[in-house]
C-alpha cells in the first residue's frame, strides 16, 4: 500500500442521514489516520464530510480540504484541517482533488457525490487517470446506481468489462485490503468504444 499515500473520499454533506452512514464515515477516518493515509476531500464541515475529516484529525492524521469560494463564503468550510485550499470554481476543486489523490472512495451522498463518482469513473474509462476507485455500497445504498449501470450495459452504451472501473465493497472494513489488491495496469481508453 506504499503507493497509496492519499485517498480522496466523496461523500454527502447532509447530517440528516442513517446513523450507520455516520458511523462508517467516522470509522473510515480512524482507519485512514492509523494507516497514515492522508484524506483529500471537499473541505466542508457538514454531514459525512465533516465527520470523516474530524475523525482523521482527532486520530492524528492529515486532511487536505479543497473548497470553492462560493461555498467557503457561506462559512461552511472546515477550519481545523491540515490544509484548506480555497479555489475559484467547482471544476478547479475537482481537478485538484484528483491531482492530490492516489485513489478514490465513494461513501453515501447526494447528487454531488453521484456526479463526482460518475466523473472519476469516466476519467478512468477515458484514460485520464488509472487510480483505484472503490464504491462502499453500505446498506445497499448504491445498488440502484449499479442497476442503472447494468441497464446502460444492456442497452449497449457500456461494455460489461466497464464494471471493473470501480471496485465495490459493502463495508469500510476492507477498503484498505481492496486498495492493496487493486489492479496496477492502466485502463485502456481505446477499449471504451464498442
Amino acid at each position: 500500500m506504499s503507493d497509496i499515500q492519499s485517498l480522496c473520499v466523496y461523500c454527502g454533506s447532509s447530517i440528516n442521514v442513517d446513523d450507520d452512514f455516520k458511523d462508517a464515515a467516522h470509522n473510515m477516518g480512524v482507519i485512514l489516520a492509523k494507516a497514515g493515509i492522508r484524506l483529500v476531500y471537499g473541505g466542508g464541515k457538514a454531514g459525512l464530510m465533516g465527520i470523516i475529516a474530524d475523525s482523521v484529525m482527532d486520530n492524528g492524521g492529515e486532511v487536505i480540504g479543497i473548497i470553492p469560494t462560493h461555498i467557503s463564503d457561506r462559512e461552511i468550510q472546515h477550519t481545523g484541517l491540515t490544509k484548506l485550499h480555497i479555489v475559484d470554481t467547482m471544476h478547479e476543486r475537482k481537478q485538484m482533488m484528483m491531482d492530490y489523490s492516489d485513489a478514490f472512495l465513494v461513501l453515501p451522498g447526494g447528487i454531488g457525490t453521484l456526479e463526482e463518482t460518475c466523473e472519476v469513473m469516466t476519467w478512468r474509462q477515458l484514460g485520464i487517470h488509472d487510480k483505484p476507485i472503490i464504491i462502499a455500497n453500505l446498506k445497499d445504498y448504491w445498488t440502484p446506481f449499479f442497476s442503472l449501470i447494468d441497464f446502460i450495459i444492456d442497452q449497449g452504451f457500456m461494455r460489461t468489462d466497464d464494471k471493473k472501473i470501480a471496485m465495490v465493497t459493502d463495508t469500510i472494513d476492507d477498503v484498505l485490503e481492496k486498495l492493496k489488491a487493486a489492479p496496477k495496469e492502466s485502463f485502456d481508453p481505446s477499449s471504451k468504444w464498442i
